[in-house]
């Protein structure tokens, strides 16, 4: 069963899956979980503000039930997929962080 938010949305979990390059931030297995408008911090291992312009423009939409494969993020209905603005080498030092977001389950 997915979890409601406070506002009848679900809420979202969100998971680094994949790192090209070098985060300084962020490691995979890291996650992020957001319920309405409000980062459960307890249940977030980091956030970088760089990262997280782009997941924000999302958030709304996953968490009102959105299809990901309308909004050209996954080829399925259960994962979104984000990636970092950070293009890594040769344009910067560092990388990109590639992001699997999901409706979170009843623990």
């Amino acid at each position: 069963m997915v979890k409601e938010t406070q506002t009848g949305g679900s809420m979202l979990e969100i998971k680094v899956c994949q790192i090209k390059g070098k985060c300084p931030v962020h490691k995979v297995g890291d996650e992020i979980t957001i319920d309405g408008a409000k980062i459960l911090l307890d249940k977030t291992d980091a956030i970088c503000i760089h990262a997280f312009s782009t997941l924000q423009h999302y958030v709304v939409a996953l968490e009102e039930g959105a299809d990901p494969g309308k909004l050209g993020l996954s080829k399925d209905k259960e994962h979104a997929y984000m990636q970092c603005v950070d293009p890594g080498e040769p344009y910067t030092e560092g990388g990109t962080v590639i992001f699997d977001c999901c409706r979170a389950t009843v623990d």
